[in-house]
């Protein structure tokens, strides 16, 4: 993994998407597996990397993406020891690979405490000790998201709210709906589900963002349905929408920021190959709708965010105008204030 900065990227960089599961180095990650005695169905590291890393043949969708946050990564950090040490390692390796300087880390802190065998309040409050500790010793602005998820119950859910609400003082500054759109029932219906607690969110003054338009199934439909009900600051992919001039215009109309995260859409088959990405983020910014590059999952892909705009800049994407103003943006849409 190249860790230079491209003198074609701006001096300091934000990334607003990355999830803690898909983040943490694997030589860390294998750590703390072993320190924590956790049960690896191997004992080889080489062979433990490809386990927790997406491989173009055998990462399909988005399902198979998060099969292996949900199946390795995100219980190997179901501790508060490993979830503190995986916060901390995160925003510091991320400031050296690509003087990342403002981070916005998301995670869901059920998915790990073991179905409850753990505290979730000490697990949030490891996740605050290395967010705490990263930010002191290294000078960089960070907060934490939590994720909802579209699996769980309105109760689960309602508890993940609470807690952002509890710790909104202590760093945690938004809320994030996860996990694949249920494209079996009616779209519209599906995001009814979190109407009252987004707008409990906004009432206790944590910012929103929802991951939607993420795989080819969904359409725009998810997009649309989100904006009209859950009224996020930020949509997480939104690649679908390019699609859809209706979708278009509610983007443009809400000032809604997409968070695109390059590899992760060509991992998941969001979009099919770079020129069709070039394609969606010339749509979007003909509709003059707010870009912000991010990683999405860096370990899980190998990559980083300088790796991700030089990628874009290589083959053409974006300019090196664009990449600007896409850091720009990502500045003026982050959750943390100052």
């Amino acid at each position: 993994m190249v860790h230079h900065v491209d003198p074609r990227l701006p001096d300091s960089l934000t990334d607003l998407h990355i999830h803690v599961g898909g983040a943490v180095a694997h030589h860390i990650l294998f750590a703390i597996a072993k320190e924590q005695g956790f049960k690896l169905p191997t004992s080889d590291y080489w062979e433990f990397v490809e386990l927790v890393t997406c491989k173009k043949d055998t990462v399909k969708n988005l399902e198979d993406y998060l099969k292996i946050l949900h199946q390795w990564t995100e219980k190997i950090q179901s501790s508060p020891a490993a979830i503190e040490r995986s916060v901390y390692e995160i925003i510091c390796k991320e400031y050296r690979s690509s003087r990342v300087d403002r981070i916005e880390l998301r995670f869901n802190p059920m998915k790990r405490n073991l179905g409850g065998e753990r505290d979730l309040d000490h697990i949030i409050h490891a996740a605050i000790r290395g967010m705490d500790r990263a930010v002191l010793e290294y000078g960089v602005k960070a907060c934490l998201i939590f994720c909802l998820a579209r699996e769980f119950s309105f109760e689960k859910n309602e508890i993940i709210l609470k807690k952002a609400l509890k710790y909104a003082g202590r760093g945690v500054m938004g809320i994030d709906l996860a996990g694949p759109e249920n494209h079996r029932i009616e779209l519209e219906q599906d995001v009814l589900r979190y109407e009252e607690l987004f707008e409990r969110a906004r009432q206790g003054g944590l910012k929103s963002t929802v991951h939607t338009g993420e795989t080819p199934h969904t359409s725009a439909e998810g997009v649309m349905a989100v904006l009209r009900h859950l009224k996020p600051d930020r949509i997480g992919h939104g690649i679908q929408a390019a699609y859809d001039e209706t979708a278009l215009k509610m983007l443009k109309d809400s000032g809604t920021v997409l968070e695109i995260c390059p590899s992760s859409n060509l991992y998941t088959h969001a979009v099919a190959d770079l020129q069709e990405m070039k394609k969606v983020l010339g749509t979007f910014k003909a509709w003059q709708i707010p870009l912000t590059i991010n990683t999405d999952g860096p370990y899980l892909m190998n990559t980083h965010l300088a790796h991700e705009c030089v990628m874009l800049l290589d083959n053409d994407v974006l300019t090196e105008a664009d990449v600007k103003t896409c850091f720009e943006n990502a500045k003026k849409a982050s959750f943390i204030r100052g």
